[in-house]
């Protein structure tokens, strides 16, 4: 029996991981691809092409497949003659689908090789790409300034929104746990003022348009998890990337 244990603990200290990074990438690829058969029913060649040619973009790897992607979005919306109009607006919510997908794969691989999955996570919604962040990678309690160990994350995400065209909104969101004190009189203001300095930290980090930008606080009154538990408190107090789907 000692002999057994000793095996068991042994096997458990050298569990390997790595097997989650292609487990995650063909879980994305069997989801842009229900996308595509659901998409392409009634279906030209030409439009046929282009799905594939950006979905082969898109699992290949390649560094620079934002940037084709985004041409073949501008090349759809600038029309096809012998398209109609709702043809080409499936074209278009089809590449931009798969834009947001491998946004998500790459944020997803991000966390992973960085073991912050208890940290982050992303989700893809009918809005568009939500990153949900922890606030303890981002705040200490009741405080609504940066950590410093949160600007390797800010500059990851600033990096990543670059290259991608579409609007971004950043909400702050707390627990249903009252807060008083003189900067913050209620959870309103804790909630606003960390997504907006969550916000003004990306904008520092690269040549983003503010335009794009926007922050909002929630307080409480968007929570993903029951507040009568403190596993749920802890889900509920974040911030919130959302990048916004340009195509419903």
């Amino acid at each position: 029996m000692s002999r057994k244990k000793h095996r068991e603990a042994h096997h458990e200290d050298h569990i390997d991981e790595t097997w989650l990074i292609p487990y995650a990438d063909l879980l994305t690829l069997l989801l842009a691809l229900f996308i595509v058969l659901f998409a392409s029913a009634e279906v030209d060649q030409k439009k046929f092409d282009h799905m594939a040619y950006a979905l082969n973009q898109a699992f290949s790897g390649s560094p620079s497949v934002f940037d084709k992607n985004q041409a073949m979005v501008d090349e759809a919306q600038s029309g096809n003659p012998q398209m109609s109009s709702e043809e080409n607006r499936q074209q278009q919510q089809l590449q931009e689908t798969i834009q947001l997908l491998e946004a998500k794969k790459a944020v997803d691989r991000y966390i992973q090789e960085n073991k912050l999955a208890g940290d982050l996570n992303t989700v893809m919604t009918e809005d568009g790409l939500m990153i949900r962040i922890k606030d303890s990678a981002l705040f200490n309690s009741g405080s609504a300034e940066l950590l410093p160990d949160s600007q390797r994350l800010t500059a990851q995400v600033a990096k990543m929104l670059l290259v991608i065209p579409q609007k971004v909104v950043v909400s702050g969101h707390t627990d249903n746990v009252p807060i008083n004190t003189r900067d913050f009189p209620s959870n309103w203001e804790l909630s606003s003022k960390r997504s907006i300095n969550f916000m003004k930290q990306i904008l520092s980090q690269e040549d983003l348009k503010p335009e794009r930008f926007s922050a909002i606080g929630y307080a409480e009154y968007r929570p993903i998890a029951p507040n009568d538990t403190e596993d749920g408190r802890q889900k509920n107090r974040r911030v919130e990337v959302l990048i916004m789907r340009n195509y419903r």
